[in-house]
């Protein structure tokens, strides 16, 4: 005996009767988003961007593009052509973008367009987030996620490596064009086959000449951010971004500072910046908040209402110290020693143990300092080996003494019987861009008066100081978290720090929107 079930067929159509608002459940993103975008933003900042009021085409609402792209971003999905698939075939976008379907280069267009109206609309939602009481500005915790950018990490280099490279493939160039004429002096045709192949490897490797030559023409050596102006790697694909060590490796990206607020984990600023380290990025990022909660009337003078400012190590030295004492701002930033003055982790390791302990590793022993001859003098050294090191620079260390740091010449590094002994890295001497031994001396000790490192270093250390800093991970962290983890926004896939620092805050924009969908009015 067979059971009798209802037919079903997937190739057949069907017209629905639809509304479009119905899908749009209240309590979801889908809901707020569409909600405030209809209600409460002001789009007016957009219409500059049009020319089309007497000729032209008719262009997508703004409202329609912002729907769609804010709605896929919350999904993870930041790629423009997915986004058109998606107006296409999904219902919720469809309702949101009221059955349109905007191309996907009309999308791409909207979000690199100007930055700058992506930033005015960020402070829109803030501005509603502090009208519903969402801000406490009570505390707030600044901090970076590194990202991923669409540059790529294998164009990266000093001038002097990207020079070699582009030596090394002119004579790729001319190796294969020798190798081209002495198959043209073949009589058969046995060789037809690999001359197409070795012209079009010339034809690749002349693009790769060209490309790296016009950079070293119409570019300059990019400074880092430190007092010793040192070079860093260039980027031929994005010049504004830079190299940076994260805990999954090397990547070739930009830096996402968030501001959050500790009330409801709201962000209060967003900027990117291409640079890996992050003490440089403070005093901007403080002084942006200030002067936007000042110019939205939600506070005159935020930092000496009782705010207090939170971050971690990476923004901790010297000058930003000074700036935060000269300006009264209740800042609480430890040094990367804070965890070894504190007497909770002094039994850790005997506790927990130490990692890979049952790792036994073998350090080779290399020369120290003292095994260098040092003329404090004539500021002159000599390495074990006899040969005389040149001084790279005069300036301070990190703790404030000054100092003298020494290179060994590369051409005598290379070649030195001692490198393995002398070097932790002797492999460094062979790349292009070689490093002999580096070695420094200090000629003069910072004053034992105290700066404004110490006195950071007694507010952190104090009873307050720890129970103000302990709230800092649990205030940022979570929100790096719920965008690269849940949402998937995990990388930037534009050029450019101007264009990037768009798109950071669109991610942003996602987080305070969920925010507002969960604890505001729209949530009742």
């Amino acid at each position: 005996m067979m059971p009798n079930y209802i037919a079903y067929d997937h190739r057949q159509n069907v017209l629905i009767s639809l509304n479009f608002e119905d899908q749009l459940q209240l309590g979801t993103f889908e809901y707020a988003l569409h909600y405030l975008i209809e209600h409460k933003l002001d789009l007016s900042i957009f219409a500059p961007r049009y020319k089309n009021e007497k000729n032209g085409r008719p262009a997508y609402n703004p409202a329609i593009l912002l729907k769609v792209i804010l709605f896929a971003y919350s999904k993870g999905i930041t790629s423009s052509r997915e986004i058109q698939w998606c107006c296409k075939h999904n219902l919720i976008f469809k309702a949101l973008s009221c059955d349109s379907e905007p191309h996907y280069t009309t999308i791409a267009d909207f979000i690199s367009r100007k930055p700058s109206d992506i930033e005015v609309l960020f402070e829109q939602v803030l501005l509603i987030c502090s009208e519903e009481g969402l801000l406490g500005n009570e505390l707030f915790a600044i901090d970076g996620c590194k990202m991923r950018s669409d540059a790529a990490k294998t164009w990266s280099g000093t001038f002097k490596e990207l020079a070699a490279k582009r030596d090394k493939l002119k004579r790729m160039i001319h190796y294969q064009m020798e190798q081209h004429q002495q198959l043209d002096k073949q009589e058969d045709d046995s060789g037809q086959f690999k001359e197409q192949r070795i012209t079009q490897t010339i034809e690749t490797l002349n693009k790769a000449h060209d490309k790296i030559d016009h950079f070293l023409n119409h570019n300059e050596p990019r400074e880092g951010k430190g007092k010793r102006k040192i070079e860093v790697k260039s980027n031929i694909t994005d010049n504004e971004s830079a190299k940076m060590t994260t805990s999954k490796g090397t990547i070739q990206g930009f830096n996402g500072v968030a501001s959050v607020d500790k009330k409801h984990q709201i962000i209060i600023d967003a900027q990117a910046f291409g640079a890996g380290q992050e003490h440089h990025v403070l005093q901007p990022v403080l002084k942006k908040i200030q002067d936007r909660y000042k110019r939205l009337g939600i506070s005159d003078n935020l930092y000496q209402s009782g705010t207090i400012v939170t971050a971690d190590t990476g923004y901790a030295n010297e000058a930003n110290m000074q700036y935060l004492h000269e300006n009264n701002i209740d800042a609480y930033i430890p040094d990367n020693q804070f965890r070894s003055r504190d007497p909770k982790f002094i039994d850790q390791k005997k506790k927990y143990g130490k990692r890979h302990k049952n790792e036994k590793r073998k350090t080779p022993k290399t020369y120290l300092a003292s095994d260098f001859i040092f003329d404090i003098e004539n500021k002159t050294c000599i390495c074990p080996k006899g040969n005389v090191m040149w001084l790279k620079s005069e300036g301070k260390d990190k703790p404030g003494n000054d100092k003298l740091f020494f290179e060994g010449k590369v051409t005598d590094c290379r070649h030195c019987d001692k490198k393995i002994q002398c070097m932790r890295n002797p492999a460094s001497a062979e790349s292009a861009d070689g490093l002999g031994r580096q070695v420094s001396f200090i000629i003069k000790e910072r004053s034992s008066e105290p700066n404004f490192t110490d006195w950071m270093k007694a507010r952190v250390d104090s009873e307050k100081g720890k129970q103000i800093y302990s709230h800092r991970m649990s205030v940022v962290e979570p929100v790096f978290a719920n965008m690269g983890s849940n949402k998937g926004l995990n990388r930037f896939t534009l050029r450019g720090q101007k264009k990037v620092q768009g798109q950071w805050q669109l991610y942003c924009l996602v987080h305070n929107i969920e925010k507002l969908q969960n604890y505001g009015q729209l949530a009742h």
